[in-house]
């Protein structure tokens, strides 16, 4: 009965969100106040409904209700209830359910959350995520249903694939689809300004919170997923620039130069045309990523086997939102006022280069991700780009864009002073080139260029705060009132530091994880040993066990240093039955920034095991600074000038004065 409940429940959904996208509009078209009240009660009851659905499909993974061909296909009566839980969007159907349950929340949160937001402009926003919401209830409901029923029903299912078996998955796919979907909300804005042809430093205002809050969960997510395969697939790597890994960085990518573009029009009304573009193509890339995932046109470790017909309805719904998008842009972009005008060298000045930078490096992606593509398509060749051209496309591009942060927020607005930036920021640049030079020294024959990008990442972490001290006049001024200073300094360039502390963090780990790390595939028997990494691993033997709904091997390794031993770890190979599929397990083991990384592979004729040993040298700061970086956006968020909505206006003391009197 529930699950019939959640099947009308979607379809209750799609009638309420086809309110939601026609009376509103027109209400503020009209001026009609009673039709654009519609749209908050709209958009609750959505998500409201969206909710029980999604609380329907749950319970039937819960109780292993097999009658749901969905539950059948992806569940197993043995598999353990987290994975059960997580199973609902361990599939394409649940997870759409997911993605549109997360779309219906961001419009729930508007209606609630933006009752300072002008009338006609909360009204045509709510609107237009109804022309999304009804696209993708259209498509579940008649593409994609997650109840359909079968019947006989059978007594067992076929389980989830196993290596979504994890409690990354109970993180991952979530956060995605909460950075996904969230820049839906900068792109209902973007849409409604230009209906209304009204775009200004108040809308950036309002715009901002929302793209800020999308990429500080798609920041999460791909930081998780990135962590996720690093640690299952059992492959040591951390990124592989697999088309689906890209489909979801391209929008991170561009939200980050939307989030930046939009701090120029709030501040100097400068940019608008190009801050509206980048909020419609950074959703657009959102939508391309949700077509290269369920459309089968990918053949990924990440991708969603479907039909055709699912990857014709995607391409129709990108079609409409992006082409439409895009034309009412072209029809409105030359109505709207371009804004203030300022120097080359100055805080713009640095912002539009960040921009240029981001927005060239997202080509570069599309076109090393989609060429394949195209190429087939046009002579049937099958191609493969892969991690060579990204490093060799991408990684120029990040190098100017990275000794630039550091170097915007100490330029003024409209007219800067290049030299004396630069010089206040002597004590990063002396300390990334003391840093590089102590690399090249301590690690023997180390690549030059490795020593730069470390010595760069020096130089954006103390760059990061350089800013906060010379706000706070340290070293001009008394500490008590220094301190007192940087209490007062608003929150959200504490959170601009963090984050970009967080890039510095980042690109370390990468830098160091490329050029340090060592790799050892051996066979190896019971008490044999290799050195990795100025340790010694001494294999101690094989374990067979039985798990919930796997078959196990379990690999036995102590772990030695100067003679001691310093610590264990085990490595898994499971099997499971109701799939026939295997999964790798590796054995992880942190000392400090670094890892030591252990995965079994096939066993030898001999009685030996495969076995591979990486060592990776400080892998973990790739994941401490995105921890950072969702960090400062979580502290920019709290200040309170990036609450959703402009200010409520104040009343003027006469206006004051009479409600006393009355």
């Amino acid at each position: 009965m529930s699950t019939e409940l959640g099947h009308f429940a979607l379809i209750l959904a799609l009638a309420t969100a086809i309110m939601q996208s026609i009376l509103p509009m027109v209400g503020a078209a009209r001026s009609d106040t009673r039709l654009m009240n519609v749209a908050p009660m709209a958009a609750v009851t959505c998500f409201a409904l969206v909710l029980l659905s999604f609380a329907a499909l749950t319970q039937a993974y819960l109780t292993s209700d097999f009658s749901v061909l969905n539950v059948f296909e992806n569940s197993h009566s043995l598999k353990p209830t987290l994975y059960k839980f997580t199973g609902v969007w361990g599939n394409h159907e649940g997870s759409m359910l997911l993605w549109i349950l997360i779309l219906a929340f961001f419009g729930a949160l508007v209606a609630v959350f933006g009752n300072n937001l002008p009338p006609t402009l909360k009204a045509n926003v709510i609107g237009v995520q109804g022309w999304i919401l009804v696209a993708f209830l259209l498509f579940i409901i008649f593409t994609s249903n997650p109840f359909i029923r079968i019947s006989p029903p059978p007594f067992e299912g076929q389980d989830l694939n196993p290596i979504l078996q994890d409690i990354g998955l109970a993180i991952h796919p979530p956060l995605l689809y909460l950075g996904y979907v969230g820049f839906s909300i900068s792109f209902s804005f973007a849409i409604a300004a230009l209906i209304e042809g009204k775009i200004d430093a108040a809308w950036a205002r309002w715009v901002r919170p929302w793209t800020l809050t999308a990429w500080m969960f798609l920041t999460a997510g791909i930081s998780m997923g990135s962590y996720w395969a690093y640690y299952e697939l059992g492959w040591g790597g951390w990124w592989f620039w697999d088309p689906v890994e890209n489909a979801s960085f391209m929008p991170w990518l561009l939200g980050t130069a939307l989030l930046h573009s939009a701090l120029v029009m709030e501040k100097r009304e400068a940019l608008k045309i190009w801050t509206v573009l980048l909020a419609i193509m950074a959703f657009s890339l959102s939508l391309l990523g949700t077509f290269l995932v369920r459309s089968g046109v990918l053949t990924s470790v990440h991708a969603f086997a479907t039909d055709p017909t699912r990857g014709v309805f995607i391409l129709m719904i990108l079609c409409v939102f992006i082409g439409g998008a895009l034309t009412l842009f072209a029809l409105r972009a030359s109505s709207l006022r371009a804004g203030g005008i300022f120097a080359p060298i100055s805080r713009e000045g640095a912002l539009v280069l960040n921009n240029l930078f981001l927005t060239t490096a997202t080509m570069t992606v599309f076109v090393g991700t989609l060429y394949p593509l195209f190429l087939e398509v046009i002579s049937e060749e099958k191609i493969s780009v892969g991690a060579p051209f990204f490093n060799l496309t991408f990684g120029p591009l990040m190098v100017p864009l990275l000794l630039a942060i550091p170097i915007g927020p100490l330029l003024s607005w409209k007219r800067g002073d290049l030299l004396g930036a630069m010089q206040r920021l002597y004590v990063a640049i002396l300390g990334g080139f003391a840093v590089a030079l102590i690399v090249i020294y301590v690690q023997t024959g180390a690549p030059i260029l490795a020593a730069v990008g470390i010595g760069i990442g020096i130089y954006l972490i103390i760059g990061s705060m350089a800013e906060l001290w010379m706000r706070a006049g340290l070293g001009r001024m008394a500490f008590s009132k220094s301190l007192g200073r940087l209490k007062g300094l608003p929150r959200s360039i504490y959170g601009t530091a963090m984050a970009h502390f967080g890039v510095g963090v980042t690109v370390i780990g990468i830098v160091a994880v490329s050029a340090f790390s060592s790799e050892d595939i051996v066979a190896m028997q019971p008490k044999d040993q290799i050195e990795a990494g100025g340790k010694t691993i001494i294999f101690e033997g094989i374990e067979n066990a039985q798990g919930p709904n796997y078959q196990v091997q379990i690999g036995h390794f102590t772990i030695m240093e100067a003679g001691r031993e310093i610590g264990k770890t085990t490595s898994e190979k499971r099997f499971y039955p109701a799939r026939q599929m295997p999964t790798t397990e590796a054995g992880i083991v942190t000392y400090g920034a670094s890892q030591l990384y252990v995965s079994l592979g096939d066993p030898q004729a001999n009685g030996g095991l495969v076995v591979r040993i990486w060592y990776k040298s400080w892998v973990t700061f790739i994941w401490y600074g995105t921890v950072f970086m969702v960090l400062g956006a979580i502290i920019s968020l709290s200040d309170r000038r990036l609450r959703v909505g402009a200010p409520a206006a104040r009343k003027t003391k006469a206006t004051a004065q009479q409600g006393a009197s009355a």
